[in-house]
């Protein structure tokens, strides 16, 4: 193996030293060793070239065992074959891919656990590798996405070296809320800080000066506490968070600790006001220093005192390619002068001329506590991005500071002040004056809210006594990692306990022990050189805080034991036990509690459903959940304790499985089945009257629901529920509910519906009801008379006929144009199209509400659970709400129809309301009912203005041209739309027909017949064929909701879905007042999303039951005719697209023809007088323009065309320069660095797609040299929008093809955008100022447009802590 030398002239393998520039092969290792480690992860991230023996020593030294003694396999493969651990294959040639991630697991060696290696052995084999083969994470392996952690980066793998628990290490870990990671760090390195932690327990907490839930020190006293006493493993921060007066979406928004540290340290300081702890801050972390300024003629010398919390330390300096190797070597480029000279020349008082001089910073003071921020974060001005410098910067663990201060400075009186010498606070060091007084602005990134309005200086605090030079030591005990990248990451601390001078790595709730060699794994970048790329290929784990404390035996402190607590510190401690034991019963409670759905009839309220959640305890018994389910349904003074039990349920099919008599004592946990987190079936609270008795439910019965036919009256009455064994025969089964409904078992039949529309009669006797396929849940109809029907065969009789009616009758809510005839008249629709009166009178009303009230009281005392069958459009109210009237008298046609009877039918599904008209009419024919005094002229409106009153936009045609549509788009947006019942505006299709629509002739769409009525309809619309008898019948409807616009009619329509199109709107004349070529029918879906149906032949299968319907006037279409918007087309305009009409093109219509009807209307409604020659048409795509339309081109022949079509008008300079479609129109743009301008757009026509032709094109209008001349294509949709600061280099210029139509172009169609620019000419040269302003510029203008603008990072929430309990919302701000 070649060797080459290293920085530290060492000999190390060329592989390694080139593992940058070659692929890297990431393994993770699981210990299956033992219990302790199986969920350790080791991670290994090495050079594909590694050898297998290499990967086995590695292993070896992370996981601290001796080579030799324990096998790898695979950790994925089905067979677990073992690695060869001699073999000197590299990890590429024995399958591991580079890459991905390679699964191994750590495995016995022969039946023997592996050796423990010694710090002598063991590992002597692995000192040859650099820092990003040998470093091992310190934190746990987060999940995929997991909460805390910014997905903007990729993370790397963490593991352990052990995993502990708190009794092994003694200590508690933080809950991380979310993204609270930063926070937890900052907060286990305070309470590691003995002089802090016990400050904070010697100050005592006044709960009559102040509220506990908004006072900071006193929850980061119960925290530190709580991590000193809990026995949890880990505790929530979420009391802390509140008293900073954060609410819930702090947690979200994750800070930078630096930043933290200072905004809580002046909370506290606010806080602590007239208290011993008022400078205890100051005490700790503030230090001093001098900026100052010295004249190289005469000496003088102006300065300023300045204090500091943190020194923060350069990484890399400006513009530099060599980064700092060490902290040492940082704080000297810190206090290193610079000369101030040329135009920079000071000022001298003294010499009273400009004068070269030296301006720099002087230590002081050093605080007890000495923090070091390094500054990772830096701007790059090239790419306007923040990034993060992860290059190794070193730190000491014992760092003297002795050097850096200095004495002379310290020792010289104090008095003058320069308030000229121009200094500019560096990072965190900071004036007197303007060391904390943060403004309430909101425009402050960071800062305290105080109560008072008034801003508040920081009091100077006495002097911290000087220190001796000779005792400036400072040992290191806390670093504070990030990890990740600039925009987002995660923080953890390594922190040394003072106790026992063991490093822990506190990592959210993970506490864990860590080495030395854990510590300088967080120095960050590589072993190699130290270039200005080297952070590419570091590691993004690196610390980012340092805290040192001065070692100074007479100062430094010990934590307090809990015996030498304060009182009112162990009285603390005393109330946080019993709040911990509290909680802790309480979930022992939690776990023993049954949490089931529960169900009740609510015998007063609507005779409605009532849902609830019982939360009852395991050995609570029944009769207590039955009493404790009495309270919560509020049964209470309704219905008597006595009269009310628990029974099993199955909400889902609408199941009683079983009652519990005799088990009033049996505890809930048995009943139950035990504590679970769900249930498979549910509990209902069922109620009796008092001189009821309850039935008793067994296992194993069936529920069945039966309603009974009269043939006589046409009517279904409401369910009757029993309840049946699944081997019970036919014979039997009939019997029983010959029982419950006094009819006749002799005559009776029973026909099943097993699923919606699938009708079964049970005619074989000794059948048992399981082979005929009951289930859980039934329903049956019965109807038992002598009437001749029987002899009949079923699918022709006249009860086959009311349930198929039945199960296909929707109800429709329709609304009319604001000027139409009068709507009070029901119509029902009979063969031949023939209509019949038919109207209601006040003795039938009376009768309904008899009816209401007497099924009501019948649904109490026999729990008829109302039917919600989902397998059909909503069948829901088939037999239990609408049948409610289905029991009224026939009246005579003679009666009129009054309001009560009118208002009664409205408040009621209607659908079964046809069954009783036949008694009244007989059958026979007659007119339509016309009220002359309602009749009113049909107000015939055009298109586009119905269309401009409802803003209409677009649908992409290829979206809407497909054969199964019914509807098509009226008023929505753009694109595919999810319609209320979840389907595409594209998928709503024609269901099922019946056997009563078998034998007729359908014909489905294709592209031809895709916008209007088929060759089974004429040219008005009527039907050729014989109609059969569907059920048609219209009511007058008031809107509750007074939604309707300036007195809008409604009718409601119970009708058969299986109508066309064509007859209903036949069916609608009478109440629109215009024949139903005169007028449109639009669905309306959620949203008030309307889609006009316009295929005739297709029947209201997909209407639902509660649809609504709107009804214009308006020509409908008739075969052949499309409905198109025209947009016009601006390609220069800020807003390129413009909708102007609504128009109708035909089939067979030339393009030309289409023009010369468009003018008139162009000229009439949008003030467009056009030359025919002088505009065009072309294809529409979302908002990108298509083909150019030529004149000679014929619709659906040459160009295809659908529902809804959207096209663009252009306005041309000249006359039309495309003549045939060989030729390609493309619209380009000329990009000037110099001017960093965009030029307005021009159309190039070409011949072919030759790159050649193109660039000579482009040549030829520009004047740029074709050598020059360079071209890229535009992303996204028209007009391409890109920012003038990305342009330059984010487009992929002058791609090297010969064609347009090949990748990565694909021009192959009119309307591409193309880009073209001179290749010698430079981008203009722009101050930062210049730059920050023309982003400005770009970020407005591009925002306007909707384009993403990807240079502007996303805007960071400020940090604030509110010592008022809460942010104050600005009324002003949104």
């Amino acid at each position: 193996m070649e060797m080459v030398p290293s920085e530290e002239n060492q000999l190390v393998p060329k592989e390694i030293e080139n593992a940058a520039e070659e692929p890297r092969v990431l393994c993770i290792v699981q210990d299956t060793t033992n219990a302790k480690t199986v969920n350790e992860r080791l991670t290994l991230n090495l050079p594909a070239s590694t050898t297998l023996s290499k990967l086995f020593e590695d292993v070896a030294h992370k996981a601290s065992y001796v080579n030799g003694t324990f096998d790898l396999a695979w950790g994925k493969s089905g067979d677990m074959g073992s690695l060869d651990p001699s073999s000197e294959m590299s990890l590429t040639e024995s399958g591991f891919e580079p890459g991905k991630r390679n699964f191994l697991q750590l495995t016995d060696k022969d039946g023997e656990q592996p050796q423990i290696a010694s710090d002598e052995s063991g590992t002597a084999g692995s000192s040859g590798l650099d820092d990003s083969s040998q470093e091992r994470f310190i934190g746990p392996l987060p999940r995929d996405g997991a909460v805390g952690c910014s997905s903007d980066y990729s993370s790397p793998s963490y593991s352990y070296s052990s995993i502990l628990n708190k009794s092994d290490t003694g200590y508690v870990g933080l809950v991380n809320q979310a993204m609270t990671c930063y926070l937890n760090s900052l907060l286990q390195t305070l309470f590691m800080t003995p002089e802090f932690r016990n400050a904070l327990y010697n100050w005592e907490f006044e709960e009559s000066e102040e509220d506990p839930v908004t006072s900071i020190p006193y929850q980061l006293q119960r925290l530190f506490l709580l991590l000193q006493t809990s026995k949890k493993r880990a505790i929530e921060t979420t009391d802390v968070t509140r008293s900073f007066g954060w609410d819930s979406s702090e947690a979200w928004q994750q800070h930078d600790v630096q930043e933290l540290c200072r905004v809580m340290f002046d909370a506290l300081e606010q806080k602590w006001k007239q208290t011993e702890q008022a400078d205890l801050i100051n005490q700790l972390y503030q230090g001093k220093l001098k900026d100052y300024v010295r004249c190289l003629e005469c000496g003088y010398e102006s300065w300023r005192i300045d204090t500091y919390l943190d020194i923060p330390l350069v990484i890399r300096p400006f513009g530099a390619s060599q980064a700092y190797g060490s902290v040492e070597e940082a704080l000297q480029a810190f206090v290193q002068p610079e000369t101030l000279d040329g135009a920079n020349q000071y000022f001298c008082e003294r010499c009273k001329k400009k004068c070269d001089a030296r301006k720099g910073l002087r230590f002081l003071h050093f605080p007890y506590l000495l923090t070091l921020q390094l500054k990772r974060f830096d701007f790059d001005y090239s790419t306007m991005h923040r990034i993060k410098l992860n290059d190794r910067m070193s730190f000491p663990e014992e760092l003297d500071m002795g050097p850096f201060i200095d004495v002379e400075d310290e020792k010289s009186p104090q008095t003058e002040s320069c308030t000229d010498s121009g200094a500019e606070n560096e990072g965190s060091c900071h004036s007197d004056q303007m060391s904390n007084d943060f403004s309430a602005d909101d425009g402050v990134d960071e800062g305290i809210c105080l109560d008072s309005a008034s801003s508040t200086e920081r009091v100077l605090k006495p002097k911290v006594p000087s220190l001796n030079t000779s005792s400036l030591t400072f040992e290191l005990f806390s670093v504070m990692v990030h990890s990740g990248s600039a925009a987002g990451g995660h923080y953890y601390a390594c922190i040394k306990s003072f106790s026992d001078g063991q490093w822990y790595s506190f990592n959210d709730q993970h506490v864990s022990k860590i080495t030395q060699e854990d510590i300088r794994k967080t120095y960050g970048g590589s072993s190699g050189s130290r270039g200005y790329y080297s952070s590419a290929f570091a590691s993004s784990t690196n610390a980012y805080m340092l805290i040192y404390r001065l070692k100074d035996p007479s100062r430094n402190a010990k934590y307090l034991d809990c015996d030498d607590f304060p009182e009112h510190i162990k009285h603390l401690v005393q109330r946080e036990k019993e709040s911990e034991e509290q909680e802790k019963r309480q979930r022992e409670i939690e776990r023993n509690t049954c949490k089931i759905k529960l169900f009740c009839m609510h015998p007063v309220k609507m005779m409605a459903m009532m849902e609830n959640k019982l939360d009852v305890h395991k050995d609570k018994t029944l009769r207590e959940a039955t009493e404790m389910a009495y309270k919560l349904m509020e049964l209470d003074g309704v219905v008597p304790l006595d009269c009310c039990r628990l029974v099993k349920y199955d909400e889902f099919h609408e199941y009683l499985e079983r009652s519990y008599e005799g088990e009033d004592d049996t505890p809930m946990g048995l009943l139950l089945g035990g504590v679970k987190s769900s249930y498979m079936f549910d509990l209902l609270l069922e109620t009796r009257r008092p001189e009821q008795v309850f039935q008793p439910y067994k296992p194993g019965e069936v529920m069945v629901k039966v309603h009974v036919v009269d043939l006589k009256t046409h009517t279904i009455t409401p369910p009757v529920s029993i309840r049946a064994y699944l081997n019970q025969s036919i014979t039997e089964f009939k019997q029983l509910i010959a029982q419950a409904t006094e009819l006749s078992a002799e005559t009776m039949r029973v026909v099943l519906e097993r699923c919606y529309n699938d009708l079964r009669l049970l005619y074989v006797p000794n059948k048992t009801l399981k082979a005929e396929g009951f289930f859980r849940s039934n329903k049956v109809f019965v109807e038992s008379s002598e009437s001749p029907d029987h002899q009949v065969t079923f699918t022709d009789s006249l009860l086959w006929k009311l349930l198929d009616r039945h199960g296909n009758t929707i109800r429709l809510f329709v609304s009319l144009p604001v000027q139409s005839p009068g709507t009070n008249r029901t119509i029902c629709q009979k063969v031949g199209g023939d209509t019949e009166e038919c109207s209601e009178g006040s003795k039938g009303n009376r009768n309904s509400v008899e009816a209401i009230l007497e099924e009501s009281t019948e649904k109490l005392k026999n729990l008829s659970l109302q039917q919600q069958q989902g397998s059909s459009t909503s069948d829901s109210q088939k037999s239990s709400d609408t049948s409610d009237f289905e029991h009224i008298e026939s009246p005579s046609p003679s009666q009129e129809p009054d309001s009560s009877s009118v208002s009664a039918v409205v408040a009621v599904d209607n659908r079964e309301l046809e069954n009783r008209i036949r008694a009244a009419s007989g059958g026979s024919g007659g007119g339509a009912y016309s009220d002359p005094e309602t009749q009113f002229p049909g107000e015939e409106r055009s298109d586009s203005e119905v269309n401009n009153d409802r803003s209409t936009s677009s649908v992409d045609s290829d979206i809407l041209s497909s054969s199964h549509s019914s509807d098509t788009l009226c008023n929505a947006d753009s694109g595919p739309i999810q319609l209320a019942n979840g389907l595409d505006s594209h998928s709503i299709t024609s269901s099922r027909r019946s056997k009563a629509n078998e034998g007729k002739k359908e014909t489905w769409d294709t592209a031809e017949e895709d916008s209007g009525t088929d060759s089974e309809y004429d040219e008005n619309g009527k039907s050729k064929t014989e109609s059969y008898y569907l059920y048609f019948r219209a009511e007058p409807y008031a809107q509750e909701d007074g939604s309707g616009e300036g007195g809008q009619k409604c009718v409601l329509v119970n009708v058969d879905k299986r109508i066309t199109l064509s007859a209903f709107k036949q069916n609608l004349e009478p109440f629109v007042g215009v024949t139903s070529t005169q007028f449109k029918v639009f669905r309306v879906y959620a949203n008030n999303q309307e889609f006009e149906s316009v295929r005739l032949n297709e029947t209201l299968s997909s209407f639902s039951d509660d649809n609504k319907i709107t009804i214009r006037l308006g020509r409908a279409l008739k075969k052949g005719e499309y409905r198109v918007k025209v947009y016009q087309l601006l390609v220069n305009d800020a807003e390129p697209c413009k909708f102007l009409v609504d128009t109708v093109f035909a089939k067979g219509m030339t393009v030309k023809q289409s023009k010369e009807e468009l003018m008139p209307q162009l000229k009439d409604q949008c003030k467009l007088d056009l030359n025919i020659h002088k505009f065009r048409l072309r294809k529409k795509t979302w908002k990108n323009p298509g083909t150019v339309f030529l004149d000679y081109h014929v619709y659906e022949e040459d160009i295809n065309i659908s529902s809804n079509w959207e096209v663009f008008l252009e306005v041309l300079d000249g006359p039309e320069k495309m003549k045939s479609m060989s030729q390609l129109a493309v619209l380009t743009r000329r990009w000037t660095p110099a001017q960093m301008k965009l030029e307005p757009f021009q159309e190039v026509v070409l011949e072919s797609s030759s790159v050649e032709e193109l660039k000579e094109k482009l040549s030829e209008i520009s004047g740029i040299p074709l050598e020059n001349l360079e071209f890229a294509k535009g992303r996204g949709t028209f007009p391409c929008d890109i920012s003038v600061l990305e342009i330059h280099q984010d487009l992929d210029w002058n791609p090297k093809v010969s064609t347009l139509n090949v990748w990565p172009l694909y021009i192959c169609d009119d309307g591409a955008v193309v880009f073209y620019r001179d290749s010698t000419e430079e981008p203009m040269e722009q101050s930062e100022d210049e730059r920050n302003e023309l982003m400005k510029k770009e970020s407005s203008r591009l925002l306007k447009t909707g384009h993403r603008v990807s240079y502007s990072p996303r805007k960071e929430k400020a940090l604030k802590i509110y010592l008022d309990g809460g942010p104050v919302k600005d009324p002003g701000q949104d």
